[in-house]
């Protein structure tokens, strides 16, 4: 099965439109124990923040696939974390990829998304076998703003009975969006039904390294020996 997918780092490129929403914290996507023993949710005003995004991996990575995601922002003392809760790809090998070697839950999904009529883009998701999409989204692309941006972040799953940190790390450039979401409100993202993101952003020509090197791998397991 190791053969099927690439190994860590993967080296991506492509294009992503996130969203993210405020949630009351009784309706947002709950953690795994484990790692809700590590973490907390990252609040505002008393709500917890959840992003969204679709994204499109394109060629010039290692692998070209789409892809459906909704995460936590989460908290590890006073460091920020991404911790993803649900999401979809139409690729066998990230799917493989992402459980086993970060610990991200994947699924199979087929998707449409539509690009080519900017400023619009039109997205829909469909699990295998199902009679019609469960969610769809329409982005409105706005602005675009100059030069390109740093990106950073870590992402913390639940990996069997501990936590997997992933460090990403990247650089992309921006434009300001407006979004509607459509999910099926007793569909698999049913807690984002009814709900108007505060903030859309595209996220584009992006360049992602996902994961550590070899070499990182050993070094940190050489400070973590006692």
């Amino acid at each position: 099965m190791e053969g099927m997918y690439p190994p860590e780092p993967w080296h991506l490129r492509g294009q992503m439109y996130l969203s993210v929403f405020l949630l009351p914290a009784a309706q947002a996507p709950a953690l795994p124990p484990v790692l809700g023993a590590a973490v907390r949710p990252l609040t505002v005003g008393g709500r917890v923040a959840v992003g969204a995004a679709w994204v499109s991996y394109e060629p010039g990575g290692v692998l070209h696939y789409r892809e459906l995601l909704s995460a936590v922002l989460v908290r590890e003392g006073g460091r920020p974390r991404v911790s993803i809760t649900d999401i979809w790809v139409d690729s066998v090998a990230s799917r493989e990829g992402g459980r086993r070697l970060w610990g991200i839950p994947k699924e199979l999904a087929e998707f449409t998304l539509d690009a080519e009529s900017d400023p619009l883009v039109d997205a829909t998701i469909t699990e295998p076998g199902a009679g019609g999409p469960f969610c769809s989204a329409l982005v409105r692309l706005k602005r675009r703003m100059p030069g390109r941006f740093p990106l950073g972040f870590t992402v913390a799953q639940a990996f069997g009975e501990h936590v997997k940190r992933t460090p990403v790390r990247g650089r992309a450039g921006l434009r300001t969006a407006s979004a509607a979401w459509r999910p099926e409100p007793d569909g698999p993202l049913g807690y984002l039904a009814g709900r108007r993101p505060v903030l859309t952003l595209a996220i584009t020509d992006f360049w992602l390294v996902f994961g550590r090197s070899a070499e990182d791998r050993a070094k940190r397991r050489e400070r973590s020996a006692p």
